[in-house]
């Protein structure tokens, strides 16, 4: 068998470091303000987006317009994700 040695240079090493740092030193993305579609929304929750827009008609989840289309914003989403967890139900007699 052949062993194949790959050699490494301090130079190539701290490429690697420097571009790991700047992978985890990058920005995080401000969420707070960012809205989502319909059908953004419905691949979130795992629902069609009628589910979505059933719930938004219903005041399950608070959206506006922008034209002719419909947003939703970020908290809107993950607050009614966290109503949804603290409902509980009732058993039927």
């Amino acid at each position: 068998m052949d062993n194949t040695h790959l050699l490494i240079q301090s130079t190539d090493l701290k490429e690697v470091k420097n571009l790991l740092n700047q992978i985890l030193n990058r920005p995080k993305e401000d969420l707070s303000q960012k809205l989502y579609t319909v059908k953004e929304a419905s691949s979130l929750f795992k629902v069609t987006e009628l589910t979505v827009r059933n719930k938004i008609k219903a005041g399950e989840i608070k959206a506006f317009k922008i034209g002719d289309s419909v947003r939703i914003k970020h908290e809107e989403i993950f607050n009614s994700l966290q109503e949804v967890k603290s409902i509980k139900y009732k058993r039927k007699a």
